[in-house]
């Protein structure tokens, strides 16, 4: 062979083999990162009893798409400050892995912020972000300064996150209050503390306009504001958001930068990006409070004062620890294993992160209208991922937490009133997203007032939810509303030919249409209770008996769109075959009518066909936690489809109910950093796993909850004052996953089904398990 042939064939190997052998260093690198453990940092304060057996790691990591999106923060439950790390890749330092700001396959730390939406697929927040260093070099722009980390030197538990830095020997910890982040540096003794604060930080591709900052140096104070424009608040016009800092000793040094001009000694800035950097003497632990308003900088002053006041770090720790454990005790469990029990702490603990308290101390929030309002005997919230958390949160709420579950309607029915007559799907801020689709509220707030939660103005709420439901948007109104509600209306199912997403809108709008039936018989209205309960019919129109899926159809009422049922639509880059389908496949979309199981079943062939094939799209599950591809069939990561297994009750097989549940509680959820199958959104997976482990799962937007397996022995749910629900499994264990007898007061059961009036006064819901199935 001729030489040159030879070197030839060499190059072409050493090419071919340079992007494997990167690709396996790159695989080792990120192994490392994640198989070191957090935990182990000793730290001067700890959890509570319950606070023990919460993890704050869990589905914090795993395939960046599919990570559930889940942070350690220092956080209260529904606090506005998250105080967390913002983390970079250990490749090229790119901050795109992580969306609410942490992700455990990172390792490199470039500051700790105060905001962030946890769960979610969306960068929003990053704000006022303070890095501790010994420099006094001011870095800028590129060369912004971060620090390595590993997992094994971080520990976090509920209202406190810490991490020992090393290069320089930093101890951070961190906690909260509900507007005020908390920071304590330990520096070395012989180096001199400084704080980097940069005032226009923002996750992912977020910025900020308008920043401007005051430092008051002899009384250890800073303050300022922005107009901060992220994945959500962008869409809106942006969100101004104001704070104060204040520090247990005087600034002794101070540097400012604008771009990439410094400046030493000067006291203020005002721009796009701009920052402080300031020194202060060594010798003791520097503590920093930093509070945020919506409003202005005097509340964020007050929120201080009030919250914050002169109380040390460990004095705050104490009372967020408390808050936690008071939150928490809401459910007791008996039995399970250590696992099982972190795994549902941990779960119950996501589940009151969110939605996001927006009112100031003094009650004052910023609206919908971007005017100042005031919230007279009620808390303010926003942040609300409805599209999900319809499904399972607000359900737990309507359960455990009934007086914030309370405010939270009145919440929408005020962004209802200030943005133009609409209530919000996915509301973020100070106004409207329009993220995802449908009107989930219709469900949530229908739900609410059903199992009696009636403090709040209906009568504006309902008016909203209809005139959405069959006029549309109001003229002004900046809401979405329902895409195509024209054409849904004509031809009774949303047509492929005139709107995209047309197969999940369509379940999802006669989902909403069935909420609203519900809730206009129980307002007396029963002309709209006829209507919207034959609308909520539609889906079935979309039944192909060829195809035996829901398939697009168009105005012609033929089925004339090309799908690819096994193809997901995020697979799908071109959107050609799945353009009818929202975050899944045709398969996964067969299933997505659990507010009419009856006529589900009767759709797809009666109850033995039904079964032959739910259990055989359950059984093609992927069986990796997070798998990069979680396939077309069951997919316990998204929320559409994820009531699956509940649907076996309706169809003369609550034993395969039992089994199917008990497999995804065991098997779709871990206590590792990956944690979860998907996204979080705001707690929804985490509350799904709650109530499937209490025994109990709710239909949405109804006043139905389907009883699956539970897991432990016994859980006391804490619904009101003087109200429990105790929930008793007898000869309960991993191999006994079927109900062998069943009884509600004593009065035994004959029905895999309870309506929240059998349960809302308390009661002891009694099951007897074994290893076979018993009850058919």
């Amino acid at each position: 062979m001729k030489k040159w042939l030879k070197r030839f064939i060499l190059v072409l190997i050493v090419l071919l083999a340079l992007p494997v052998l990167f690709s396996l260093g790159m695989y080792g690198a990120y192994h490392r990162i994640v198989m070191k453990k957090p935990g182990g940092l000793p730290v001067p304060v700890f959890p509570g009893p319950i606070g023990a057996s919460v993890d704050p790691f869990i589905g914090t990591g795993g395939v960046f798409y599919m990570c559930a999106n889940n942070n350690p923060a220092a956080c209260v439950p529904f606090g506005m400050v998250r105080l967390s790390p913002d983390t970079s890749s250990l490749l090229f330092d790119k901050t795109a892995l992580n969306y609410s700001g942490y992700y455990y396959g990172d390792n490199k730390i470039i500051g700790f912020s105060h905001t962030r939406i946890l769960g979610a697929g969306v960068r929003e927040g990053g704000n006022f972000r303070v890095f501790p260093t010994l420099s006094d070099t001011v870095q800028v722009g590129d060369d912004a300064p971060y620090i390595r980390f590993s997992h094994d030197q971080e520990t976090a538990f509920p209202g406190y996150y810490a991490i020992q830095l090393k290069k320089p020997d930093i101890l951070a910890e961190f906690t909260a209050t509900a507007h005020v982040g908390v920071h304590r540096y330990t520096f070395p003794a012989d180096g001199t503390p400084f704080l980097r604060l940069d005032v226009t930080s923002a996750l992912g591709d977020g910025r900020c306009e308008n920043g401007v900052f005051q430092i008051h140096p002899e009384t250890g104070e800073m303050e300022g504001a922005v107009r901060y424009y992220g994945s959500f608040s962008g869409r809106y016009g942006g969100l101004d958001l104001f704070f104060v800092a204040r520090f247990n000793q005087p600034v002794e040094r101070y540097s400012v930068w604008c771009g990439d001009a410094i400046q030493a000694g000067i006291d203020s800035a005002a721009g796009n990006d701009i920052g402080a950097h300031l020194g202060f003497k060594s010798g003791i632990p520097l503590e920093m409070h930093l509070a945020m308003s919506p409003v202005s900088i005097a509340n964020a002053r007050l929120n201080l004062d009030t919250e914050a006041g002169a109380s040390s770090f460990d004095d705050i720790f104490a009372a967020a620890r408390d808050v936690w454990e008071k939150r928490l005790q809401c459910i007791h469990i008996q039995g399970g294993t250590d696992r099982q029990r972190r795994i549902f702490y941990t779960a119950l603990y996501r589940s009151f992160q969110a939605p996001t308290l927006f009112t100031d101390v003094n009650g004052q929030y910023r609206g919908f209208d971007k005017e100042v309002h005031a919230a007279e005997g009620f808390h303010y919230y926003t942040d609300f991922s409805l599209w999900d958390t319809f499904r399972t949160v607000h359900p737990l709420y309507n359960l455990v937490a009934r007086a914030e579950q309370r405010d939270m309607m009145v919440s929408l029915v005020e962004m209802s009133k200030a943005g133009g007559g609409c209530l919000p799907r996915w509301p973020s801020g100070c106004g409207y997203t329009n993220s995802m689709f449908g009107t989930p509220a219709d469900m949530t707030v229908s739900e609410a007032w059903l199992k009696g939660i009636h403090d709040f103005d209906m009568e504006t709420a309902y008016a909203a939810m209809r005139r959405t439901a069959t006029e549309g948007v109001p003229s002004g109104c900046k809401f979405s509303g329902r895409s195509g509600l024209d054409v849904y209306q004509q031809f009774g199912y949303c047509p492929d030919d005139k709107m995209k997403n047309s197969v999940s809108a369509t379940f999802e709008y006669a989902w909403a249409d069935h909420a609203l039936s519900l809730l206009a018989k129980d307002l007396g209205k029963e002309e709209d209770a006829r209507t919207f309960a034959a609308r909520a019919k539609s889906y079935q129109k979309l039944w192909n008996p060829e195809s035996r899926l829901f398939h697009p159809r168009h105005s012609n009422g033929r089925f004339e769109a090309e799908i690819k049922p096994d193809l997901l639509t995020y697979l799908d880059f071109e959107g050609k075959y799945t353009r009818a389908y929202c975050e899944g496949s045709a398969i996964q979309w067969r299933w997505a009518a659990p507010f009419d199981p009856e006529g589900l079943i009767n759709t797809i062939g009666g109850k033995e066909v039904f079964v032959r094939e739910l259990e055989d799209y359950l059984s093609k599950t992927k069986k990796r936690l997070g798998n990069w591809n979680p396939g077309p069939y069951y997919w316990q990561g998204n929320e559409p489809y994820f009531h699956a297994a509940y649907l076996f009750n309706d169809a003369g097989r609550p034993d395969l109910t039992q089994k199917w549940v008990r497999y995804l509680l065991e098997n779709k959820h871990n206590d590792d950093y990956i944690g979860l199958d998907g996204n979080d959104d705001c707690g929804t997976l985490s509350a799904w796993y709650v109530l499937s482990a209490v025994g109990l799962y709710p239909i949405a937007g109804t006043t139905r909850y389907w009883i699956g397996s539970p897991l432990f022995e016994q859980v006391n749910l804490r619904m009101d004052a003087g109200v429990t629900l105790i929930v008793v499994a007898e000869n309960n264990a991993a191999d006994n996953p079927y109900i062998q007898q069943l009884w509600l007061n004593d009065v035994p059961l004959e029905r895999f089904w309870l309506d929240h009036s059998e349960i809302a006064t308390g009661g002891v819901l009694r099951f007897k398990m074994g290893p076979e199935p018993a009850l058919h």
